[in-house]
């Protein structure tokens, strides 16, 4: 696949990932796409830490699979956002990280302590999903993707 179509593939998910047919009815799609972006996605660099100093780039922890939630807390220095602690669910798995999602993300299913996430690689970047459904609530894009994303003016 080129890259042009697996960033449309990656706008359409985004904006599936928040569209509910409440959203559709009090918004036009696109307001209700742009929305979903900002509600479900953000770039790696920002969304992903190691445990132990959130804001160190610790991309390479992260590993498709299984992760148990160890913690889920405010983000005092993010307004907005959900700090969840997430630890592989096998002994041998990956070890700790953190993810920053934004509070809407979780809004219509919460995460809590004790829950598991499945983690998907995809080729614009990660997708975390509850895993009984595999319902997908966030996509932490790669920050070349994240910014092929960005609202664009256009002149018609």
């Amino acid at each position: 696949m080129n890259r042009l179509h697996l960033l449309a593939s990656a706008t359409v998910a985004l904006a599936a990932l928040c569209t509910t047919p409440a959203a559709l009815a009090a918004q036009s799609s696109t307001s209700s796409a742009s929305s979903a972006g900002s509600a479900s996605s953000g770039s790696v660099s920002d969304s992903i830490g190691g445990s132990s100093d959130a804001s160190s780039p610790d991309k390479e922890k992260v590993a498709q699979g299984e992760y148990r939630v160890v913690d889920v807390a405010a983000a005092p220095d993010r307004p907005g956002k959900v700090r969840l602690t997430l630890q592989g669910a096998e002994p041998t798995a990956t070890r700790e990280f953190v993810l920053f999602v934004p509070e809407k993300a979780l809004a219509t299913r919460p995460v809590a302590a004790g829950d598991h996430v499945f983690t998907q690689v995809r080729p614009y970047g990660f997708e975390f999903a509850h895993a009984d459904t595999r319902q997908a609530f966030f996509l932490a894009l790669k920050d070349d993707w994240q910014q092929d994303l960005g609202l664009r003016v256009v002149q018609l």
